[in-house]
């Protein structure tokens, strides 16, 4: 069980999880801080900003939360304060901690902060790095997505569908495969819904896109509509009615 506890440090206001680290200050979020301690794994840019850090409870993923599209030019890493339950990164860390006590394959939150900046804040979120693990993307490119894959993608699905999990950008980025199963990751602005057919088909229609895009159809010809699409289909259903 998570033990979830708020600091204020002198950067801004912290949210841990104590059962994993004992505590948690400004330094964490700082990847500059990690790379001096030799724990900084990997860096990389893109709108999340995301770095691979060597913890005390393990190796984890520190992501900056980042605006994208249009917006990202005015704003870029600030979002409007309505509230400290309101921040994105407490609210992802509090959704991935129930998903968590659930059950649910999701990676752990270890900590977030948000830190004010007058009317606005900035926010950033580390979770649990999940070992060994490729996306489904590139699975996809390496030649390793099948109808048998496709039908575990599917099972996923359902398992976070049956609690009413919305996940806001389903997509193939965000499915971790490794030996122990799959997991869903990111779910920035993600929340817990009565479970509908709309939202759930809207979701799976999303990820159907991601595929596409990514070449889905170009690398299987008929193959993706024939089998691959409805397998995943197919077992979603199946599980979802378990």
């Amino acid at each position: 069980m998570t033990e979830q506890r708020v600091e204020e440090g002198a950067g801004g206001t912290i949210l841990f999880d104590a059962a994993r680290v004992p505590q948690v200050d400004d330094d964490w979020f700082l990847p500059h801080r990690w790379r001096e301690r030799g724990a900084l794994r990997a860096q990389a840019g893109g709108r999340g900003g995301v770095a691979i850090i060597d913890t005390p409870a393990g190796e984890a993923v520190l992501r900056h939360y980042r605006r994208g599209g249009m917006v990202a030019r005015l704003l870029g890493d600030r979002y409007l304060f309505t509230g400290a339950q309101r921040t994105r990164s407490a609210r992802e860390f509090r959704l991935l901690a129930e998903l968590a006590r659930r059950g649910l394959p999701v990676p752990p939150p270890l900590a977030s902060r948000y830190v004010r900046h007058g009317l606005r804040y900035s926010a950033d979120l580390i979770t649990l790095r999940i070992p060994d693990a490729a996306t489904l993307a590139e699975r996809l490119a390496d030649g390793a997505f099948n109808a048998g894959l496709a039908g575990r993608v599917g099972d996923l699905i359902a398992r976070f569908h049956r609690e009413g999990a919305w996940h806001a950008d389903l997509n193939a980025h965000n499915i971790l495969v490794n030996g122990d199963g799959l997991f869903l990751i990111d779910f920035d602005r993600g929340r817990l819904r009565v479970p509908s057919t709309g939202w759930q088909r809207a979701n799976l229609a999303r990820l159907k896109r991601s595929l596409v895009k990514l070449g889905a159809r170009d690398a299987a010809g008929d193959t993706f509509d024939a089998e691959w699409w409805p397998a995943l289909i197919e077992q979603y259903e199946r599980s979802l009615r378990a």
